[in-house]
């Protein structure tokens, strides 16, 4: 019989996998956006989504100590997503369109080498 003191041991949150079709999935549907068709709240809300999976896989091992191309990577992750960077509410249209791209673009490259650290397919 379960009690409400028993506890059921789920794994840590930092011991899960990255979802990797998702990233790509969502990496993919901002990168086939079009600047004509897309509403400036659509490009806010993909940007969101794309920038926490970013920051996801910032967290992750992915040999920068060792590598100068992921370092580079890093660096300009890093780099994209300073405040000071990232496009405001004032900012046109096209700036957070692009804004998204670039980021969305980097999140692939990151991607990809955390598939290939970790044996999964991107």
């Amino acid at each position: 019989m379960a009690t409400v003191t028993d506890k059921h041991k789920a794994p840590a949150v930092d011991s899960l996998p990255i979802n990797t079709e998702l990233i790509a999935a969502s990496t993919d549907a901002a990168l086939r956006m079009e600047l004509s068709t897309s509403t400036r709240e659509d490009i806010n809300t993909r940007t969101a989504a794309i920038v926490g999976q970013l920051n996801l896989l910032l967290g992750e091992e992915l040999g920068a100590d060792e590598d100068p191309e992921v370092r580079d990577l890093f660096r300009q992750a890093y780099s994209l997503l300073k405040l000071s960077e990232r496009p405001t509410k004032e900012s046109p249209a096209f700036s957070a369109f692009f804004f998204m791209r670039d980021v969305a673009s980097l999140t692939r490259r990151l991607l990809w080498v955390y598939a290939e650290e970790n044996g999964h397919a991107a």
